[in-house]
């Protein structure tokens, strides 16, 4: 007789929360996604408003999934998530308040082990997994969105810090007298390498140079950086110049954080990494400038492999499929 048990497949939920959109998915253990969604998240709804709907729509999409599965635990990437306790402090753009036990709470739901940890801690466990940091014990991810965040990895672990919120290389000081930044002090990183800080050296790049540009009719609100990526692909001489500018800074401080952690490898991730060389060349040049003689030429500087899949979901997956492993390991022992 048959085992039945066998054709039954081990499935993880991943859940990413944003402040506009929170993504979900059924992921199994070779970084398979059955099947995926995702829903407004309303951030200006408290969070006792936000998990009836988030509980609805991952039932909804479990009922679509045509072969059987067994759920074994829920990973979560939340902004300002704390690892260590599973609570959800002071996220930015979600309305939730000071602190709220959203692990706990998703537990107590689902009655399935649930961890959370901030979205860039989510990526890189995603990319020890299933991107190319596979087989890695060292390294950073660095993700380029909206802001700036990052994950570090030394010898196969990710470092947390006494805190839970080690590795926020996106608010090192680049120029104590720079820009200002809503969330952080003034003349962060963040504030210069991100989606928002490339749009504000645009306009800067524009000020200074007199090249013709597209990007010259286009308003500050409506300029993205979706369009300066498509106008440097395209040879504009502001965007290249944005680009070079944005390696330099983001360069100047992966040296530093390279003289930290001697990684071997650092892992780019989002819409910033769209373009490319332009991006990467101007990185990888100053970071070796600025490099420690005995770092020099031997970190790898990478795009992640997990560009054009749900990214989110599956990082949030793998860290619930690492913490599975290592209640087994212990189990075990």
């Amino acid at each position: 007789m048959s085992d039945i048990t066998k054709d039954i497949i081990p499935v993880v939920i991943g859940i990413d929360i944003g402040g506009t959109n929170t993504k979900f998915g059924f992921v199994d253990k070779e970084g398979n996604c059955l099947e995926e969604g995702s829903m407004p998240t309303k951030a200006e709804q408290e969070i006792k408003q936000f998990l009836p709907r988030l509980y609805q729509s991952i039932d909804d999409l479990l009922k679509t999934i045509s072969i059987p599965v067994e759920i074994r635990g829920i990973g979560i990437g939340v902004p300002n998530g704390n690892y260590y306790t599973g609570t959800v402090e002071d996220a930015a753009n979600i309305n939730w308040g000071k602190m709220v036990p959203l692990a706990y709470l998703v537990q107590e739901h689902y009655k399935l082990p649930t961890v959370l940890t901030n979205d860039a801690n989510a990526a890189a466990i995603g990319e020890m997994l299933f991107g190319v940091a596979q087989g890695m014990k060292d390294f950073i991810i660095i993700t380029l969105g909206t802001g700036l965040g990052s994950g570090l990895v030394a010898n196969g672990q990710l470092i947390y810090g006494h805190d839970g919120f080690a590795g926020e290389l996106g608010h090192l000081i680049v120029d104590p007298n720079g820009r200002f930044h809503g969330n952080s002090n003034q003349g962060v990183l963040e504030a210069y390498v991100s989606a928002t800080g490339i749009k504000r050296t645009a306009f800067e790049m524009m000020a200074k140079m007199i090249e013709p540009s597209p990007l010259r009719d286009v308003s500050f609100n409506q300029l993205d950086a979706s369009m300066i990526t498509d106008a440097a692909l395209k040879g504009d001489a502001i965007a290249i110049a944005c680009f070079e500018y944005t390696g330099r800074l983001l360069g100047m401080k992966l040296a530093d954080a390279v003289a930290h952690l001697s990684p071997e490898a650092i892992v780019l991730f989002g819409g910033l990494t769209k373009a490319g060389k332009y991006l990467l060349e101007p990185t990888k040049k100053y970071m070796e400038a600025y490099l420690f003689p005995i770092y020099r030429n031997k970190v790898k500087l990478l795009i992640s492999g997990l560009e054009g899949k749900n990214a989110a979901v599956l990082g949030a997956s793998a860290l619930i499929w690492s913490e599975l492993e290592k209640k087994k390991e212990i189990t075990v022992q």
